[in-house]
């Protein structure tokens, strides 16, 4: 909570009718169980449909390929935002963005797989090892 110390209109946001709205996504299954699936600020509105990062990185990790990966929403002139994703691969590993794009594209809907991918030689990451989504910078396209 020491971030919204001294921090009021940060507290007014965040804490609501006498509950502490975390910005957590979570579904509730059959059972009345709750399960985390992501973050609202991660959220990214593709043409007006709502892609959730984690599940596409989901994906991308059963690659066998890959070792890390990020999945971010870029500016898009038509559609708001457009899926993209960052991916780090295993040490020998060799592939192309290409594949990895169409590995994803046969796993979820058509509006949620990305039509940008990068491969790159790490992801900035945190002290902890968490990636620090809000730090990549997904270059545009190349012709």
């Amino acid at each position: 909570m020491a971030g919204y110390h001294n921090r009021p209109s940060a507290t007014a946001e965040a804490i609501r009718d006498g509950w502490f709205h975390t910005g957590d996504l979570a579904r509730v299954d059959e059972d009345g169980y709750h399960f985390i699936v992501d973050r609202k600020k991660d959220l990214i509105i593709r043409g007006g449909y709502n892609v959730y990062p984690r599940e596409v990185e989901e994906v991308l990790y059963a690659h066998p390929a890959v070792a890390e990966a990020a999945v971010v929403g870029v500016p898009d002139a038509v559609l708001g935002e457009e899926v993209a994703a960052v991916v780090v691969l295993r040490p020998g590993a060799h592939t192309t963005a290409e594949e990895i794009r169409d590995h994803v594209k046969a796993e979820v809907a058509a509006y949620k797989y990305p039509r940008v991918v990068r491969l790159a030689d790490a992801l900035p990451k945190g002290p902890t090892g968490k990636i620090l989504k809000r730090e990549i910078a997904v270059p545009p396209d190349t012709p």
